[in-house]
């Protein structure tokens, strides 16, 4: 009972400080909450929870205020996460839905958690390597261009142009479009570039497998015109600059922190800059869609020891492609922060689902 007690005298503490931005006392405590117990109470409990160190004393005759080891401890103890009212759901999913392609969802994705939160919100791009390929379009341009469109499971779209050694009529274009799709799609990037490299190379001999389709079953045209576009999709595929590509929002939120005594503003203005150290905050996601939550020194950088980190991953049919999450002072409103994250995150992987 004692150790539930100090929990909620805990909790109470975290919950005034996060609002208030000042030490709390045990005087405010009893005010403002209904602990079922005397001011006397409260204070030995204080005194429990300072010795055990969840809560310090910023100087002399101040209240206290909660530290990593007791945001820790707030946290673990959450019993749920907070969930979104349903205006909030409906917010949500009305920004979300008019996105019109990648960019825009990340973009949409990014501006809204830092809405939500009002912290500094990050999100990754799809890596690429774990996306699948979702359709090859073929377009002709000219008698010997070709207009080459990767599609893929993330919603990623890239496009090159070839040139081609004979011309292609509309028969020739629609067997090549029919191979390269037999070969790739469905296929992880990986795969379909071995499939791809397959159906470019020489006819498949006897030890070869033979479901992977070759030039032998193209006409003239279409075996010709196979190099030079395989050659642009293996492109297409190993571009790999968005695997550390983010897109940022809410800067401006850390306005707000500026003379806070925690201030981690100028280490953090700092990291925004680099996407490499953002990429390493936000971890690695899990795939059971769990939030998790780094707190001041559990992070992997010093210079950050002020910062809590809350992300979690995102992607299709439960594949995690990438992660997204909120960047901000220790002193957050970590349930509240944990179901916007979780809330967006979801839609973000509904939407790609339904891309």
């Amino acid at each position: 009972m004692q150790e539930e007690r100090r929990l909620a005298v805990l909790r109470a503490i975290v919950e005034d400080y996060v609002s208030t931005e000042e030490p709390v006392g045990s005087k405010a405590l009893v005010e403002r909450h209904r602990l079922g117990v005397s001011p006397a109470t409260v204070r030995n409990d204080m005194a429990v929870l300072e010795d055990e160190g969840y809560i310090a004393q910023p100087h002399t005759s101040a209240g206290r205020v909660p530290t990593d080891k007791g945001y820790r401890l707030f946290v673990d103890r959450l019993t749920t996460v907070k969930p979104m009212t349903g205006a909030e759901k409906r917010a949500i999913a009305t920004f979300l839905d008019g996105a019109v392609d990648l960019d825009d969802v990340v973009g949409r994705s990014v501006r809204l958690l830092s809405q939500l939160t009002r912290q500094v919100a990050v999100v990754q791009y799809p890596v690429l390597s774990r996306s699948t390929v979702r359709h090859v379009e073929l377009v002709a341009l000219a008698p010997t261009r070709l207009l080459v469109v990767l599609i893929l499971s993330t919603g990623r779209v890239e496009q090159r142009v070839v040139e081609v050694a004979e011309p292609m009529g509309d028969e020739d274009l629609a067997d090549l479009r029919s191979l390269v799709n037999r070969a790739a799609v469905g296929e992880l990037i990986a795969s379909a570039a071995d499939a791809l490299r397959a159906l470019a190379g020489p006819p498949p001999g006897p030890a070869e497998d033979p479901a992977v389709a070759g030039p032998e079953d193209a006409t003239r045209a279409t075996s010709a015109a196979s190099s030079p576009v395989v050659e642009a999709l293996l492109e297409a595929m190993s571009d790999h600059r968005s695997d550390e590509r983010v897109a940022v929002g809410g800067a401006a939120n850390l306005a707000r922190h500026v003379d806070s005594p925690d201030s981690a503003v100028r280490p953090l203005l700092e990291a925004l800059e680099e996407h490499v150290v953002l990429l390493k905050l936000l971890g690695e996601a899990g795939a059971d869609g769990a939030v998790t939550v780094r707190i001041g020194r559990e992070g992997p950088y010093e210079q950050l020891a002020s910062t809590s980190v809350v992300a979690t991953g995102y992607g299709p049919r439960d594949d995690v492609l990438a992660t997204l999450g909120v960047v901000g002072p220790t002193r957050m409103d970590y349930p509240g922060t944990m179901a916007a994250v979780r809330a967006v995150a979801r839609y973000v992987t509904r939407i790609l689902d339904e891309a």
